[in-house]
């Protein structure tokens, strides 16, 4: 017995449906079979009737009388081809002749309901169809004639249909299973290949990509699919391992110098200012350490979209007039000139605590990147339906080979020629992930050593 494969199912299920097919025209060419016999024996018996009707004579007495003559004549040349039994009673239902082929039996007289009407029965335990045809003078029944036919010839005939055809139909239906199977077994053979190649694949093999088919069917799309799925796969197992190996690498540096600080500190005895002066340097690195950690967390809730949003209506004005108090004492530390001209109040629908945090990571970034005495510009406008954002700085810029990058990760742009500047490259890897998730169009462009300009449009 086959295993009940998904071939197999394919198979069955192709079968049973052809089954109900094949089941319907076997019945139909039964019934149309039955219905042509049955009509032609009817005619049949009908023709011969007429045949008897017109010997029949009907005298004074109101009795008919039979021209035995001719209609025996007629029933001996018709006896062989088909036989045909014919039988006259008088208006007392007695017997007056019958055909010879009857010998000693008789045909049987029903009810008046049955007059005119064709009826199966039996004669010498043979079956036969009758008509009994009542004989009427001026509205007076004066007696009957009978006519019937064999019915062992259509009942042959229907018989060995019916045996043919209930023999052919398991015979049918199994070919078409091993017919179907094998046709199943091709169609699905890139099912197979791609439960083959998926079994090749794993956390340290994500290479292996199923072939596509030929034909550009359904499958050819299942396979194009899954290769895609693969290749995202690839690219987020490749970002968690640069992802892990850069953070536990950031991690580790504001740790070592941690480290080193306290180490030296333990050495000798030192004075309360020099205690001072490397705890608050310990301090700064703790809470280096502690925005980091922060800023890991929160990309960490973006990359397993665990981030459960707040829509609201915000003010976009007062958001940003709250980040600029914020960093107020940073931007008075470098003279930092900041231009913003609101010419009216702007309200969007979106997560306020996310917004901020874009808003905050891009304007702190002008102020990290920018000179002393430099000059931030940012503006709101209305455009359409859409509101833009733009915040703009005029400091050291990003090179041009590196704008495709500084949205990676722990990517910074050229750091070892602004040692100064600290951080961890992770404020514009944020600012595209929540971008993506509000659904806000985000656009960086920038000049080395001429400044940077962000886009918000929401």
């Amino acid at each position: 017995m086959f295993s009940f494969s998904y071939k197999n199912r394919i198979a069955f299920n192709y079968i049973l449906s052809t089954g109900l097919l094949i089941s319907v025209v076997f019945f139909t060419i039964y019934a149309i079979t039955l219905y042509s016999i049955n009509k032609h024996i009817n005619d049949d018996i009908l023709e011969e009737s007429g045949e008897y009707l017109k010997q029949i004579e009907i005298d004074s007495n109101n009795a008919y009388l039979i021209q035995v003559d001719e209609w025996r004549e007629s029933d001996n040349n018709r006896v062989n081809v088909n036989p045909v039994f014919v039988q006259f009673l008088d208006n007392n239902n007695k017997l007056i002749d019958k055909s010879p082929n009857l010998k000693k039996m008789q045909l049987q007289l029903h009810k008046d309901d049955k007059d005119n009407l064709f009826v199966d029965s039996y004669l010498n335990k043979q079956p036969i169809r009758q008509i009994q045809i009542p004989l009427f003078d001026k509205d007076k029944k004066v007696g009957y004639l009978f006519v019937a036919m064999s019915l062992d010839e259509a009942i042959l005939i229907l018989s060995n249909l019916r045996n043919t055809l209930f023999i052919a139909f398991p015979l049918i239906l199994l070919l078409l299973f091993f017919i179907a199977r094998l046709i199943a077994g091709r169609s699905i053979k890139p099912v197979t290949l791609i439960t083959e190649t998926s079994r090749r694949i794993t956390t340290d093999n994500l290479k292996g990509r199923i072939i596509l088919p030929q034909n550009k069917d359904e499958l050819y799309v299942l396979s194009k699919t899954i290769n895609n799925l693969l290749d995202r796969i690839e690219n987020a197992v490749e970002r968690e391992k640069q992802f892990t190996s850069d953070a536990s690498h950031e991690l580790r540096t504001p740790l070592t110098v941690l480290k080193g600080t306290l180490e030296v500190l333990v050495r000798k005895t030192r004075s309360q200012s020099e205690y001072e002066d490397k705890i608050n340097f310990s301090i700064s690195e703790v809470n280096r350490l502690n925005n980091l950690v922060d800023q890991l967390l929160l990309l960490a809730r973006f990359e397993n979209h665990k981030q459960t949003l707040r829509i609201e209506k915000i003010y976009l004005n007062a958001i940003i007039l709250d980040v600029l108090t914020l960093y107020s004492s940073k931007i008075n530390d470098k003279k930092i000139e900041v231009f913003h001209d609101f010419t009216k109040d702007y309200f969007i629908k979106s997560d306020n605590y996310l917004v901020s945090t874009i808003i905050s990571n891009v304007i702190s970034n002008a102020i990290k990147y920018s000179n002393q005495n430099g000059k931030i510009s940012i503006n709101l406008t209305k455009n359409g339906s859409k509101t833009i954002c733009s915040i703009s700085d005029n400091g050291i810029g990003i090179a041009s080979e590196d704008l495709g990058k500084i949205l990676n990760p722990f990517y910074r742009s050229n750091p070892t020629f602004h040692p100064e500047i600290k951080g961890s490259g992770l404020g514009l890897s944020i600012v595209e992930r929540i971008t993506k998730l509000l659904d806000i169009e985000f656009k960086i462009e920038s000049d080395l050593n001429r400044g940077t300009h962000v886009y918000f449009i929401f």
